[in-house]
């Protein structure tokens, strides 16, 4: 019923001229060519279209079919002998229809799914996309960049495979997409290749090809995660898929030293600038993520001219790195840590200059480690946090080192991260007072720094178990300068601060262990009590209140409380026994 009905409308419209065929005519035939499909009647269906007295209904109405094939041929098992039938229907379909509407239907049929069923229309359309947009004779750089517009849209919904097992099973069909998108890509920039003249067309094409490949870095290779260098590189779809992104902007005339070394210049060297001002944000996503494939995956890094000096590259590398680094994703932030390490690296220990401090991206950057050091909550990338901020430490020069210090005392508001700076600033007096003196960790300089550190942020009243970390490096230090700066050489300054800092720090930090302690104490008398009565109460733990904990777990957290306060005092005490026998032994040296 279905083929007779078709056939009828075809040999109505046959004794048609072509402009005089209606909107009516195109319905009537969709629905008979989608009835013929559904019920099966594949064989008489790819007669009709074969037949060359129809080739001028097919060609204005055939692409109508396009999607009803396509969805049947999703609703039919790939052993079926079924789909070799819409197979051949499809290619007939692309081959003699219009493209220009075969071209908007497929894309409209590429826009439809979801989930799992994006890559599986897109591994289905793709080649004949490819044909289609092919066979156009005008405005090919606009239908290209309109198809690839299209493609990465639908490619940007699927989750990025995280693990080697997630790539290796690729449910989700993106690295099988990814690796079939570059297939379709391919003949596109080879005709920018090809094309010497550079016509206004070529040039349109190149951007868009351009506009195709920034996305592809920022979606899905930003937050994509590559297999160890160790392995095979042939085995990671993904980092294939990244080679041949960079490939295609090297081939259009795009190789990323010209990029990277001048994103974000004022005066660019490459002049694709109507993308960079319309979507510079999305840009530095791009460029950062084409700094990480480069630098740490090492893909096309034989590009890079061999003149540049380590400090050079890092300067570059700052701003991609402060990118990444403000991104909340693991898997992009990680990214930062391993760039930096890697530019890191290559530089030797007390080189970088204190001058590039000056720039903001060099402050910002070790704050951000700071960020991943407290808050993320992987217990490997903290560690890495604080591994890469070490390195960094490591890396500047003196006045460099001061400078950080400074900035990181002042802006990290985290016990932990200030007592691991304090150990580094003794470290750094430690070599002034053994090796190499200067003058930034001794004298004026360094008491300008103590001021910073030997102080109680809020005086008496500072919540000593919350800073108790800070705290015990402050004393350790304040103990190291008294065991190692006598009196009478005073290098570090130390002697003549001397009143400042019991006033501001030792006294305070006396009348603050006394009244916590005093608080502590009646906090266990009062848990004993209630321990006794078999009831849960809350409990102020420093200044937070944790409500509800069964009492002998107050007890212990309470013990554990004063076991710091009284581990405080013992050091604190040692401080002052110590500063008192040095003044006592200098006054007997001045009177003898």
């Amino acid at each position: 019923m279905a083929v007779e009905e078709l056939q009828s409308i075809i040999k109505r419209c046959q004794i048609l001229e072509e402009q005089d065929f209606k909107e009516e005519d195109f319905g009537l035939f969709q629905l008979a060519g989608q009835r013929c499909i559904d019920e099966g009647h594949i064989d008489q269906l790819l007669e009709i279209i074969q037949n060359e007295k129809n080739k001028v209904i097919v060609k204005n109405m055939g692409w109508n079919l396009v999607g009803p094939v396509v969805r049947s041929l999703l609703r039919i098992e790939k052993e079926d002998d079924k789909r070799k039938c819409h197979f051949l229907l499809l290619d007939l379909l692309v081959k003699l229809c219009n493209p220009k509407e075969l071209l908007l239907g497929l894309l409209e049929l590429i826009e439809e799914p979801s989930g799992k069923q994006i890559s599986q229309i897109i591994l289905l359309l793709l080649q004949p996309l490819q044909t289609v947009i092919q066979k156009l004779r005008n405005n090919k750089a606009y239908s290209v960049g309109l198809a690839l517009s299209t493609l990465w849209s639908q490619l940007s919904l699927l989750p990025v495979p995280y693990s080697k097992e997630q790539i290796q099973a690729d449910d989700y069909g993106l690295c099988q997409c990814c690796k079939a998108l570059i297939e379709f890509t391919k003949p596109f920039v080879e005709c920018v290749i090809d094309n010497k003249e550079n016509s206004v067309e070529n040039e349109k094409l190149k951007d868009e090809i351009l506009k195709f490949c920034l996305k592809s870095l920022k979606c899905p290779l930003l937050t994509a995660q590559f297999l160890e260098q160790s392995e095979e590189a042939g085995d990671d779809p993904l980092k294939c898929f990244a080679s041949e992104i960079i490939g295609f902007l090297s081939a259009i005339g795009y190789p990323f030293p010209k990029m990277i070394f001048n994103h974000g210049r004022k005066k660019k060297t490459w002049d694709y600038l109507e993308f960079e001002e319309e979507e510079d944000k999305q840009l530095s996503d791009s460029m950062a993520s084409l700094a990480y494939l480069v630098f740490v995956q090492g893909i096309s890094i034989d590009q890079l001219p061999m003149v540049l000096s380590p400090s050079y590259l890092l300067q570059f590398n700052m701003g991609y790195i402060e990118v990444l680094l403000q991104r909340t994703e693991e898997s992009v932030f990680s990214k930062g840590v391993d760039l930096l390490e890697n530019g890191l690296l290559r530089i030797e220990d007390n080189s970088l200059l204190h001058q590039y401090l000056e720039i903001k991206s060099f402050l910002t950057v070790p704050q951000g480690l700071v960020k991943i050091m407290t808050l993320c909550p992987i217990e490997t990338l903290r560690r890495k946090g604080l591994a890469v901020l070490q390195l960094y430490i490591n890396k500047l020069d003196p006045q460099g080192k001061y400078t950080l210090f400074r900035c990181l005392l002042n802006t990290s508001n985290h016990s932990g991260v200030e007592a691991f700076i304090i150990q580094n600033i003794k470290n750094q007096i430690d070599i002034s007072l053994k090796k190499t003196h200067n003058k930034w960790f001794t004298g004026p300089q360094l008491i300008s720094l103590l001021d910073l550190v030997l102080v109680l942020p809020e005086g008496a009243e500072t919540d000593l178990l919350q800073n108790s970390d800070r705290i015990m490096a402050s004393l350790n230090l304040l103990r190291y300068l008294v065991i190692k700066d006598n009196e009478k050489d005073n290098q570090t300054g130390l002697w003549t601060e001397l009143e400042k800092i019991e006033n501001n720090f030792l006294k305070p930090l006396h009348t603050g262990l006394n009244m916590s302690k005093a608080h502590y104490e009646a906090e266990i008398k009062n848990s004993q009590e209630v321990q006794k009565s078999k009831d849960h109460c809350s409990l102020n733990v420093g200044r937070e209140e944790i409500p509800n904990m069964p009492p002998e777990m107050q007890l212990k957290v309470l013990h554990s409380a004063l076991f710091t306060f009284d581990l405080i005092e013992s050091v604190l005490a040692r401080v002052e026994e110590l500063i008192e026998t040095k003044t006592k032994s200098t006054s007997e040296e001045n009177m003898g």
